[in-house]
């Protein structure tokens, strides 16, 4: 199965003069946008095209062909190397992406396994345990969940799935857990 490319990002930050850790000359900089991309929650590098200015929080297209801002993708951006702008930006374009994809992450909690005999998928997420993971398993085999508030009236005492999700997705991208549930 070939894997899919990132076609679009949400700009996290955007450095028209480059890093400023960076020690070549002036002239030789170039910009920099850290963006995030919307399918796989990858960290990425863009350069935009020149005279170009990024929002943080701005939609772009990275896919192939004509791209109208961005000039090319300098690669994966490791999560050490993000800037404090981008940090603080990361949860809230975490957050938008999985309210545009809600019944995604509803299907997660519909559909997911067990990774070893002894944990499930859904044990990873932060505030559910054991307890709410065998109720979330027994409910669903009742009837399917049909969004987060069905979620939250049908399991007792449930954290708020949407918030547990967005811990999850930023712990994954920076590289706290080896398990992978929704970062490629």
């Amino acid at each position: 199965m070939e894997e899919k490319k990132e076609e679009q990002a949400i700009i996290l930050d955007f450095l028209p003069n480059g890093y400023p850790f960076d020690n070549r000359p002036m002239f030789r900089k170039t910009a920099i946008a850290q963006a995030l991309g919307t399918a796989h929650f990858s960290l990425l590098e863009l350069i935009p095209k020149r005279d170009v200015s990024l929002q943080a929080g701005q939609e772009v297209y990275i896919g192939e062909g004509k791209r109208d801002i961005i000039h090319h993708v300098a690669g994966r951006l490791p999560p050490e190397k993000m800037t404090e702008t981008a940090k603080h930006a990361l949860e809230d374009a975490v957050a938008l992406l999985v309210g545009k994809n809600k019944q995604m992450f509803v299907d997660f909690f519909n559909n997911s396994g067990a990774i070893t005999t002894r944990m499930h998928q859904i044990e990873l997420l932060p505030g559910i345990g054991k307890k709410h993971m065998w109720e979330i398993v027994e409910q669903r085999k009742e009837q399917p969940f049909a969004s987060f508030e069905d979620l939250r009236a049908r399991v007792k005492l449930l954290p708020d799935p949407a918030k547990s999700v967005i811990k999850r997705i930023i712990s994954e991208i920076n590289n706290e857990d080896k398990y992978k549930l929704f970062v490629k």
